[in-house]
C-alpha cells in the first residue's frame, strides 16, 4: 500500500474516493466539509444527513455528485468528532480505520484522506500525523491483500502538510 503527502484542496484530487471530515450529524459545514459540499454539489450533503446521525468515530459512504466527473465514486464522511465537541486520538483512529473498512468493501483503490479533526475539531496536528499515519501502516500490515493500493493525505494548510512529511519521513507514527 503506498502512502502519499500532498498539499492542496482534497475536492480536486483523482481517486476513487475522497474523506469528509464531518462531525456525527454528517452536516457538511465548513473547512474540508464546506470544500466538499460545494464542488460536490448539495445532493451529497442531503444524502450523508439521510444516512445519519451515526456515532463518533463511525463512517458512512454516499456518492460523489457533481464530483463523480473527475472519476471519484464516493464521499466517505468519517466522523472523527462530535457536533459541537472536539476530536480525539481514539476518535481520529477510529474514524481512520472505518474509512479504510469501507472504501475496502466499496472496492476502492486509491483514497484521499483530509487531516481528520485537526480544524475545527482541535486535535493537535502532529498527534493527528501519528496516529493517521500509524492506523494507515498497520492496516496495510494486517491487510497485506488489502485491494487499497494508494492512501494520499491531501492537506491544506502549510504545517499540517509539513506535520505529515514529517511524520511519514520519519517512521515514527502512533502504532
Amino acid at each position: 500500500m503506498k502512502i502519499a503527502i500532498v498539499q492542496g484542496d482534497i475536492s480536486t484530487v483523482e481517486a476513487e474516493a475522497l474523506v469528509n471530515a464531518a462531525n456525527n450529524e454528517l452536516w457538511m459545514g465548513s473547512g474540508v466539509a464546506g470544500a466538499l459540499r460545494r464542488a460536490a454539489g448539495p445532493e451529497v450533503e442531503r444524502e450523508a444527513i439521510s444516512k445519519g446521525p451515526i456515532k463518533v468515530g463511525e463512517t458512512v459512504a454516499t456518492g460523489a455528485g457533481k464530483l463523480a466527473a473527475r472519476g471519484v465514486k464516493y464521499i466517505i464522511h468519517a466522523a472523527a468528532m462530535g457536533a459541537g465537541a472536539g476530536a480525539s486520538e481514539r476518535s481520529v483512529r477510529e474514524a481512520t480505520l472505518s474509512s479504510l473498512r469501507v472504501a475496502e468493501q466499496l472496492a476502492v483503490k486509491r483514497i484521499a484522506f483530509p487531516a481528520l479533526g485537526a480544524g475545527v475539531g482541535g486535535y493537535d496536528v502532529r498527534d493527528c500525523a501519528e496516529t493517521m499515519l500509524g492506523v494507515v501502516r498497520e492496516y496495510a500490515v494486517k491487510n497485506p491483500n488489502s485491494g487499497i493500493a494508494e492512501v494520499i493525505f491531501v492537506l491544506w494548510s502549510d504545517e499540517t502538510f509539513a506535520s505529515f512529511s514529517q511524520v511519514l519521513n520519519d517512521g515514527q507514527p502512533k502504532a
